[in-house]
Order: C-alpha cells, then sequence, then structure tokens
C-alpha cells in the first residue's frame, strides 16, 4: 500500500511521505504527541495514512483522480487573511462598499476570531452558525457581514488556500422580515418640497420625477444631459462621500427628461460649473456654495422641511421609495413597469414597493363585485324558472 509513516526528529512530528508529498496533519493537526488529547504523533500519523489509502481506493473504483490537495492545507491564520485580503482588493471595490466590509472584518470578524481562532480551513457550516448567531446586529447586518465573509473565502478558494467554500447558514436563520417600502402620497410629498427654499427645489423635483437615488442626483454633470434625446445618462454616483465613475449597479442608465420638471429645469440659474445642479446659497454648512450638492447636505435640507410641515420621513424613502409608491398606488402602474422606470435588475427589488393601500384594496373589491354580481342573479333567475 501506498505511503510511509515518517519522523521529523529536529521538530519532533509525524507525517506521511506520499510519493513526493509530506503530509502532516491529521483532522487540522499536527501529527505531535498531545495535540490530539489521548493521542500519539506517531498514531495520528498512521491514522491519516488509513484515511488516505481508503480516500485513494475509493477513488480508483469511481474512476475518478485521487486529490492530494486535500491532505495538504496549511492552516491559513482567519484573522491575518481577513486583513491582507481587503487590503488587496482595496482599490477594485467601491468606497461605500470598502467602508461596509472594514465595519463587518474591524468590529464584527475579528473580534469573534479572536476569541475564537479557527483557522481559515476550518471554518464548516456549525462553525458559522455560532459566528452567525454572534453578531451583533439584526437579521440585515448579520447577512452584509456574514457575506463579506464570504466573498473572502470566495478569493481564498480561488486563491488555492482552501478546496471549497463550506455552505453558510440558510436565509431563514437570519430572521429577516422583508418590510414593504412604504412612501408618501402626492399632496404630503408636494408639501415638503414646498417648504424648502426655492432655490434648492430643482433637485428634489428632479427626485422626485425620475425614480433615481440622492447620490446619483449629486453625481449628475451638465455633460449628462442629452438634449437631443432630452434625457439623463445617469453613468456616475457619491461613493462614501467619494465620487466614482460609475453607478452603484456599474451600468448606465438613460432616464427621459420627465416633462413636469422641464419647466422646472429651464428656471434654474445659470451657472458655470460643471455640476448640473449646484448649490446657489449657503443655507447650510453641509452645502458648500457653488459646488455640487452632497447627499448630507440634501438630508440636512430636507430635515428642516419635514419638521415645518410636521412629516418625519428621511430623504430616501420621502423622495424615491415615495415615487415608486405613488406610481403604483396612485397611477394604476404594473410592477413590471416600476421595474423598467428604475432600471433595477431584479423583480424582487421593486416588489416592495407593492403594498397596496386599503382604500386601493376596496376599489378592486368593488370591481370584483361589479363583475360577478350579475352572474349570481343570472344563476338565480334560472331557478326560480
Amino acid at each position: 500500500m501506498k505511503g510511509q509513516v515518517k519522523h521529523r526528529v529536529d521538530r519532533d512530528y509525524w507525517f506521511v511521505q506520499w510519493g513526493n508529498y509530506k503530509v502532516s496533519r491529521y483532522k487540522g493537526f499536527l501529527c505531535r504527541d498531545g495535540e490530539i488529547s489521548g493521542m500519539k504523533g506517531k498514531e495520528m500519523a498512521e491514522k491519516l495514512r488509513s484515511v488516505m489509502q481508503a480516500d485513494e481506493e475509493s477513488c480508483m473504483r469511481l474512476g475518478i483522480p485521487f486529490q492530494i490537495e486535500r491532505y495538504l492545507e496549511q492552516r491559513v491564520d482567519t484573522i491575518k487573511y481577513l486583513r491582507d485580503w481587503l487590503d488587496s482588493i482595496k482599490d477594485s471595490i467601491s468606497p461605500a462598499t470598502y467602508k461596509d466590509y472594514l465595519n463587518s472584518i474591524s468590529n464584527h470578524l475579528i473580534p469573534w476570531f479572536k476569541i475564537n481562532p479557527y483557522s481559515l480551513n476550518e471554518l464548516k457550516y456549525d462553525v458559522l452558525c455560532k459566528l452567525m448567531g454572534a453578531i451583533n446586529r439584526d437579521g440585515k447586518g448579520k447577512r452584509n457581514v456574514m457575506y463579506c465573509l464570504h466573498t473572502c473565502l470566495d478569493h481564498a478558494c480561488k486563491s488555492g488556500h482552501i478546496l471549497s467554500i463550506p455552505p453558510f447558514p440558510e436565509k431563514k436563520k437570519y430572521g429577516i422580515i422583508k418590510k414593504k417600502r412604504k412612501g408618501l402620497p402626492t399632496e404630503r410629498q408636494e408639501k415638503i418640497i414646498n417648504a424648502i427654499p426655492e432655490e434648492h427645489q430643482p433637485i428634489f423635483w428632479w427626485l422626485k420625477f425620475h425614480y433615481r437615488r440622492p447620490s446619483e442626483a449629486c453625481a449628475l454633470l451638465k455633460e449628462d444631459y442629452d438634449a437631443n434625446n432630452d434625457a439623463f445618462i445617469i453613468r456616475r454616483t457619491f461613493s462614501n462621500k467619494i465620487m466614482v465613475d460609475y453607478t452603484k449597479t456599474h451600468t448606465e442608465h438613460l432616464v427621459p427628461c420627465n416633462p413636469e420638471f422641464k419647466p422646472i429645469m429651464y428656471k434654474m440659474q445659470t451657472t458655470f460649473g460643471k455640476f448640473f445642479f449646484e448649490n446657489p446659497s449657503p443655507f447650510c454648512k453641509t452645502v458648500k456654495t457653488g459646488r455640487h450638492y452632497t447627499v448630507t447636505g440634501l438630508e440636512h435640507i430636507w430635515n428642516i422641511a419635514c419638521e415645518k410641515v410636521g412629516e418625519k420621513i428621511s430623504l430616501y424613502p420621502g423622495t424615491k421609495h415615495s415615487a415608486c409608491w405613488q406610481f403604483l398606488n396612485e397611477k394604476g402602474g404594473t410592477v413590471d413597469e416600476l421595474q423598467s422606470l428604475t432600471d433595477h435588475a431584479r423583480r424582487d427589488s421593486v416588489d416592495v414597493y407593492a403594498e397596496m393601500e386599503i382604500e386601493r384594496k376596496r376599489k378592486l373589491m368593488g370591481k370584483v363585485i361589479q363583475i360577478t354580481e350579475p352572474k349570481l342573479n343570472q344563476t338565480k333567475h334560472s331557478k326560480d324558472k
């Protein structure tokens, strides 16, 4: 049988000589006295050889190659690899993604692995379930941290540090409750925008009419308006306060200019800067005069207007979410049509807007009654005859 058990005297451990390979770990532990309670190093190496021989025989029966790589895994320090991995991909991901990964690694993964020193090779399903349960965040937050780790392990697998990515906890284990995204009806939303100083209103009307993100509005340049097609080209955004030359989905979007925005656009003050929307006055510290708006600045302006009219809704839900909600519940649009308007790649991304208001449901019920009632009367009349 293949495989010889040998002893490395200078470091006092045993190994299996398998052709040109030296395999020295059994169940992840070095074949040395005391590494596994109650076992001698030589005994561990002999068991390792038996496992390898049985594996090779099984592969021969199945007609598949024997993978020596399965036994050559080296103990990879998880904490060090997480840090090195993040440093290696920093320039290839968006600033916002880097910030999210850094938060997941620094505040959740590294503290857990310091207490539970599993190597990269030892991460199995049960270990990952323990990790997920210990993350002090809500369901979506837990999923984001675990997604970061999954992306790291995918990199490790492709780099040959691990043979495969272990199965991760199922989605239902995160306890995520899918909530419908509710928005404001047109009347209440417009009341907020009208409470904003007039010189700052154009960018908010643009958000209402075009179903886009505030960060994209802030990054919109004058050259991004195509007068020939009367459309805006969405091709950049702000990511963690840094303008990047790509959108969140890394896809350019051609958005027709809403006719309701045209009169507002023609009244906008002429500026000499490159941004389509430029701050005309020092309304607040976070908005710089003569320069582009920032998302933080827009939120500040929006929140003040909300206080004036007695509303409590943040910028993103008050603009994009509300516009999507209005399209479905006030304009009678369909989810498929909304998906086309917003350029969402996945249907479930717009399904969250699809909760109907009670009055619209009541109207639909009325239509059903009108359709079915004559049939019921007709059936009754037939029976009377």
